[in-house]
């Protein structure tokens, strides 16, 4: 049996362990899959006392961890030297620890599982922290033309646009807007706490799809959504796909097998 886990503090929350369950039984495989709460002063050690467990194969890390379990690998991917922050580890057959962060995967792929082309795209990004950071280059490989990122601090917006180091990648203040995106992206986290980011009513308005990274609890529309549709957004989506998509990439990662997700999304909204 193959044994996973999520970390995180809290982590009692996490849908992980029912996602992966439901992709193991897909894919014909046999696995176990833990909720562990690390203790904030030793993750670095509980991460290696689980790793180092006979029949581990890796682990996924939550809040408040994912720049610390950056910090603790030898081999990071191109999304986690972006993000600075790990969502997924491994060890390689040397042994050596290896990070991931599939958060730009996972929003890429449920963007593609909900129409829309992000070949030529217009995207707009709200929030310059990790979350931000984490899907840059995946929605740049995905062909996205204008990568736009407004943040109420535009010093934070232009350390990403220049870390990016693309010119498709621009940090812009409210006066630069355009007023056709093809979708606005809230990677802020202002829905949890039931407020919203700032953005000019027409640029929600006038895009084709209002994203919101977060999920909500009960299954209605996050409060960016809800004032979205009002304002007259075209379409309205929460976090849930990206959700099971990035864990879907972190099983690939570990087994080598691509899960189906449409079946997962469609229990979670349902349960």
């Amino acid at each position: 049996m193959k044994k996973f886990a999520v970390f995180g503090n809290p982590i009692a929350q996490s849908l992980s362990p029912t996602i992966h369950q439901m992709f193991a039984k897909s894919c014909a495989e046999d696995i176990s899959y833990q909720k562990i709460e690390a203790p904030l002063d030793s993750f670095e050690a509980t991460i290696d006392s689980f790793l180092a467990t006979p029949q581990t194969v890796g682990c996924n890390v939550t809040a408040p961890f994912k720049e610390r379990a950056c910090a603790m690998a030898k081999h990071k991917d191109d999304a986690v030297m972006m993000a600075r922050a790990a969502n997924t580890l491994m060890r390689n057959k040397k042994g050596e620890l290896c990070a991931f962060n599939t958060d730009g995967i996972g929003l890429v792929a449920d963007l593609t599982n909900n129409g829309l082309n992000l070949q030529g795209s217009k995207v707009l990004l709200l929030g310059a922290g990790g979350a931000a950071r984490g899907v840059v280059h995946p929605l740049l490989n995905a062909g996205v033309e204008h990568l736009h990122i407004l943040n109420r601090t535009v010093e934070k917006a232009q350390a990403i646009a220049e870390d990016a180091n693309n010119p498709k990648v621009t940090a812009v203040k409210p006066e630069q807007l355009f007023t056709d995106y093809d979708v606005v992206i809230n990677s802020t986290s202002a829905s949890l706490s039931g407020t919203l980011p700032a953005v000019p009513d027409a640029v929600l308005a006038n895009c084709k799809l209002a994203y919101d990274m977060v999920y909500s609890k009960d299954n209605g529309a996050t409060i960016f959504m809800a004032h979205a549709a009002q304002l007259g957004a075209a379409k309205q989506l929460d976090g849930l796909g990206m959700l099971v998509e990035q864990a879907a990439a972190a099983f690939s990662i570990w087994t080598g097998k691509q899960p189906s997700t449409a079946s997962v999304i469609e229990y979670l909204r349902n349960h």
